[in-house]
C-alpha cells in the first residue's frame, strides 16, 4: 500500500484500534494504514510517528466540541494518553453531554470518520508534496511553551498553552468570557465559559452532577450587586471561586462580561475596547484579591476573548488582551501572565509577540479560539 493509496475504510478500522488500545499500548499492533500514511506526512516533516499524525489530522478538525471529542477519544489530550479506552470515552460523551452507550453508537462512530477523512486527505497532500495547511509543524507537538517578551523597558515571561482549557492545571486564575447578562452557558456547550462550568461541577461516584458551584456563586454576585435580569456594562468582571477545577489548581474564576446580545437573534456583538477594558479589570481584581489567599494568588490565564462567539479574529483579540496585559508588565507587575489557545495556529500567533509583531498586524491565517 503506498501513502497514496491510503483507503478511508482501513484507516477507520485502525483508528477504532487506536481508541481501544490507547496510546502507550501501541506497540506491537499492526497498524499499516496509518503507518503509511505516516510515512507520507514524513517526506515533509522529522516527525513521522503515527502519534504524530494523529495529532495533526485532529488539529485539522473544527475547534470546539468535535476536536475535544477526538481528542479524549484517542487520549491525545494532555494527560489523556494511558487512560484506559472506557475512562477516555466517559470523558468525550461527557463533552456532547450524551450517555455513553448513544455516543459509542453515534458521536463516536462520527468523530472517528471525521479523524480518518483528515489522516487521507494529509496522505494523499504527502504523496503529492504539496506543504502543509495546519500550523503544527511550526508549534511542534508539544502543549506548553513559555517565551520571553518586552515589556516597557524590561522583559516579561508568558506561558502559552495549547490545548482545551478545562485541561488547564495549577493556575491561580482563569478569565472566563461570558455575555452581559451573566448567564452562563449550559454545560455541554462548547464554549470556554461552558467547558468551565463543566469541569467546575461537582460530580458523585457515578458521574452525576451534585452541585454546580460556579452559576451559583455568579447569581450571589448578581444578586448581591442588583444586576439579577438584567445586564451589566461590558468589561465588567465577576470573580468566583472554581469549584472542582481546584483540584487541578485552579482557584479562581473571573468570568469577564464581554458579548452583547443580538436583539431577536442567537448572535452576539463583542468590541476589542471591552475586551481590553476587561482584561485591565480583570488584572485589577486580581492585584486586589491578591492577599485574600494563602499562598496569594499569582498566576492568571487568558483565552483569546471575544474569537468565539463573539466573532473576533483571533489576532484582533489577541491585541485587546495583549493592550492591557503588556501595560500592567511594563509598569512593574509581576503576574505569572498564560494564554491558553485551541490550536497550533493561534499558538504560533501569540509566540510572534516577543519577535517586536504586534498581535493585529501582519495577520497570518489563523483559527478561532477561546
Amino acid at each position: 500500500m503506498t501513502p497514496l493509496h491510503v483507503e478511508h475504510a482501513d484507516v477507520l478500522g485502525e483508528l477504532k484500534e487506536v481508541r481501544r488500545a490507547g496510546l502507550v499500548r501501541l506497540r506491537g499492533h499492526a497498524l499499516p494504514a496509518l503507518e503509511a500514511a505516516a510515512a507520507s506526512v514524513a517526506a515533509r516533516t522529522p516527525e513521522g510517528a503515527v502519534e504524530a499524525l494523529l495529532r495533526r489530522a485532529v488539529a485539522r478538525l473544527d475547534a470546539g466540541t468535535l476536536r475535544t471529542a477526538a481528542e479524549y477519544t484517542l487520549g491525545l489530550a494532555q494527560g489523556t494518553r494511558d487512560w484506559p479506552a472506557s475512562s477516555r470515552r466517559a470523558r468525550a460523551c461527557a463533552v456532547y453531554g450524551v450517555s455513553v452507550e448513544r455516543f459509542r453508537k453515534d458521536h463516536e462512530v462520527m468523530v472517528l470518520g471525521q479523524i480518518a477523512d483528515r489522516i487521507v486527505q494529509l496522505a494523499a497532500e504527502g504523496a503529492a508534496g504539496e506543504a502543509p495547511q495546519d500550523a503544527s509543524r511550526e508549534w511542534g507537538e508539544g502543549t506548553h511553551r513559555t517565551v520571553e517578551v518586552r515589556a516597557g523597558a524590561g522583559s516579561a515571561r508568558l506561558t502559552v498553552h495549547a490545548h482545551p482549557i478545562d485541561l488547564l492545571r495549577d493556575v491561580d486564575v482563569v478569565v472566563s468570557p461570558t455575555n452581559t447578562y451573566l448567564a452562563l452557558p449550559e454545560p455541554y456547550k462548547s464554549s470556554v465559559s461552558a467547558s468551565l462550568r463543566r469541569a467546575a461541577a461537582v460530580r458523585g461516584v457515578t458521574g452525576d452532577v451534585m452541585a454546580d458551584p460556579v452559576q451559583e456563586e455568579l447569581r450571589t454576585w448578581a444578586a448581591r450587586y442588583g444586576t439579577a435580569g438584567r445586564p451589566v456594562l461590558p468589561g465588567t468582571v465577576a470573580p468566583t471561586g472554581a469549584g472542582a477545577l481546584a483540584d487541578q489548581g485552579i482557584r479562581r474564576i473571573y468570568h469577564a462580561a464581554l458579548a452583547v446580545p443580538r436583539a431577536g437573534t442567537n448572535d452576539y456583538d463583542v468590541l476589542p475596547a471591552d475586551v481590553t477594558r476587561a482584561s485591565a479589570r480583570a488584572l485589577a481584581l486580581l492585584a486586589e484579591e491578591h492577599d485574600r489567599f494563602v499562598p496569594p494568588l499569582r498566576s492568571v490565564c487568558f483565552p483569546l476573548l471575544g474569537s468565539g462567539r463573539g466573532g473576533l479574529p483571533p489576532e484582533v483579540s489577541l491585541a485587546a488582551v495583549w493592550a492591557s496585559v503588556e501595560a500592567e508588565l511594563a509598569r512593574g507587575a509581576r503576574w505569572d501572565v498564560h494564554f491558553v489557545v485551541r490550536d497550533a495556529a493561534a499558538a504560533a500567533l501569540v509566540e510572534r509577540i516577543p519577535a517586536g509583531a504586534r498581535p493585529g498586524r501582519d495577520r497570518p491565517p489563523t483559527g478561532r479560539s477561546g
